[in-house]
C-alpha cells in the first residue's frame, strides 16, 4: 500500500477508487472497501482510496469544530487494510468544494487520477452543495468512460444503516460496547501523560492525566470507564475518568485520567493509548473524598470483572 500526496507521483493509467472522509473507518466503510477490492479484482485494476487530511467543514467554516472519531494518522492506519494499493490524500479546498459533481468526476477523478471504476456508498453525495445523486454520477461517468457503482449497505444497527453519526451518538451516551461493535474495534484516545494534581494518589488511586493528541477528537460522555491502556507497547487493564472533578472542586477544563491497575512506574511525558471497553457510571459529586474513594474501589472491582470477561 502506498500513500500518494502529489499527483505528479501518480503513474497508474486506470484504477478502481472510492472517495470519502471515512471518519471512523467503521464496518459500513469496510464493507464498501471490500466491495471495491472484489470488483477491482474482476476488472484487473489496482485500488485507490481518495480521502482528505482535514474535515471538509473545517475548510468551509473557520469556526467549525468537528467531533472526529479518528485522527488523520489513525485513519490512515485503519485504511491500510490488505488489498488496498493506494491511499490518495487530497487537500480539500474552497475551489474543490465549488466544483459540480460533473466537474469533479470528469476533471479530478477521470482526468486527474484516471479512475475507471468509481464506487460510492449507498447515501454518499459529492459536488457543489451535494445537489445531485447517483443517477447523475452514473451519467457523468458514462460520458467520460468511467463505470460508477453504488454499494448498498448490508450493515445496520437496530434497523439503521451504520454511519459515523450513529457512532457519535452512541459515544455521547457512553454505550462503548455498541460503539465497538459498529467500529469493529475499540474506540481509542491517544495522548501524552502530563502532570496533574495528584489527588488520585492521595486516595490510593494514582492516575495518569492525559492530554489528547487530536484537538478535534471526540471525548466520550463524562463518567468512568473500564479501559485497556497501552504504554511502550505493553498493555494494561485500568479505569478511566472523564469529567470536571466536581467532588474536588469544579475545573474549567475536562480532565481525562487513567488509573492503571497494578502499575507504579513513572510515565510522565510518555505516549499512552486508551481503548474504551465499557461505561461504568456517570460522573457525580460526592459529599466527601472518603465517599469518592469508596466508590472508586467499587468501580475498580466492576472494571476488573468487565475486563476479565472481555478476554
Amino acid at each position: 500500500m502506498k500513500i500518494i500526496y502529489d499527483r505528479k507521483e501518480w503513474k497508474e493509467e486506470a484504477v478502481a477508487a472510492t472517495v470519502g472522509f471515512f471518519d471512523g473507518v467503521h464496518l459500513g466503510h469496510r464493507f464498501l472497501l471490500q466491495k471495491m477490492i472484489d470488483l477491482a479484482k474482476e476488472r484487473r485494476l489496482p485500488t485507490a482510496i481518495i480521502t482528505f487530511p482535514v474535515h471538509p467543514r473545517v475548510v468551509l467554516h473557520a469556526d467549525c469544530m468537528p467531533k472526529l472519531l479518528n485522527s488523520f494518522d489513525e485513519k490512515l492506519t485503519l485504511l491500510s487494510i490488505e488489498g488496498i494499493d493506494y491511499i490518495i490524500v487530497m487537500d480539500f479546498t474552497p475551489a474543490l468544494a465549488a466544483l459540480t459533481a460533473r466537474e469533479f468526476i470528469t476533471s479530478v477523478l477521470a482526468a486527474g487520477w484516471h479512475v475507471k471504476t468509481l464506487l460510492t456508498g449507498f447515501d454518499h453525495r459529492f459536488g457543489y452543495q451535494r445537489a445531485e445523486g447517483f443517477e447523475q454520477y452514473a451519467d457523468y461517468g458514462l460520458a467520460c468512460g468511467m463505470e460508477v457503482v453504488k454499494v448498498s449497505s448490508l450493515n445496520n444497527y437496530k434497523g439503521i444503516a451504520i454511519s459515523s453519526s450513529i457512532i457519535r451518538q452512541l459515544i455521547e451516551t457512553g454505550d462503548m460496547a455498541a460503539v465497538s461493535r459498529l467500529l469493529g474495534y475499540h474506540y481509542q484516545l491517544k495522548g501524552r501523560v502530563i502532570n496533574g494534581r495528584q489527588v488520585g494518589r492521595r486516595l490510593g488511586f494514582p492516575t495518569a492525566n492525559i492530554a489528547v493528541d487530536e484537538p478535534f477528537k471526540m471525548i466520550p460522555r463524562h463518567g468512568s470507564y473500564a479501559v485497556r491502556i497501552t504504554i511502550d507497547g505493553q498493555q494494561y487493564k485500568g479505569m478511566l475518568y472523564i469529567g470536571m472533578r466536581p467532588t474536588i472542586g469544579n475545573d474549567d477544563i475536562i480532565s481525562v485520567e487513567a488509573n492503571i491497575f497494578d502499575f507504579s512506574e513513572d510515565i510522565y511525558d510518555k505516549s499512552i493509548v486508551i481503548e474504551f471497553i465499557a461505561f461504568i457510571r456517570e460522573d457525580r459529586k460526592f459529599d466527601s473524598l472518603d465517599e469518592l474513594k469508596k466508590q472508586m474501589e467499587k468501580d475498580k472491582i466492576y472494571a476488573m470483572e468487565i475486563l476479565q470477561a472481555e478476554n
